[in-house]
């Protein structure tokens, strides 16, 4: 079958500019997660003006989030992770947003 030929994979590689600052959360059960955005360029924009993805990138282990900690708008940097889908309780409900968790962050 074709799940006996292929592993499941949940890699992503993204190359753009830091749009905003890492911010450091703690959250209710003690776990700390730097966020901070990136602005990675559409190679092949379905028009002829510039198109752009913002990406949320969250960093989860001490040393992803000390990397991100000291990144700088406009930096250009290079993130490995994979995509994660994030819930928690707001006021209204359950809510959720997807981002991409960051394993390794260089700068280039």
């Amino acid at each position: 079958t074709v799940q006996e030929e292929f592993e499941p994979c949940n890699e992503v590689l993204l190359r753009g500019r830091v749009s905003s600052a890492g911010v450091e959360k703690e959250l209710p059960s003690g776990d700390k997660v730097v966020e901070f955005r990136l602005v990675v360029e559409r190679k092949l924009a379905r028009s002829k003006k510039r198109e752009v993805d913002s990406l949320d990138i969250a960093a989860w282990s001490s040393a992803t989030r000390r990397s991100a900690l000291t990144l700088k708008v406009d930096q250009w940097i290079e993130v490995n992770g994979a995509v994660r889908r994030r819930f928690w309780q707001a006021p209204s409900g359950l809510a959720s947003r997807w981002q991409v968790e960051a394993h390794q962050i260089s700068r280039i």
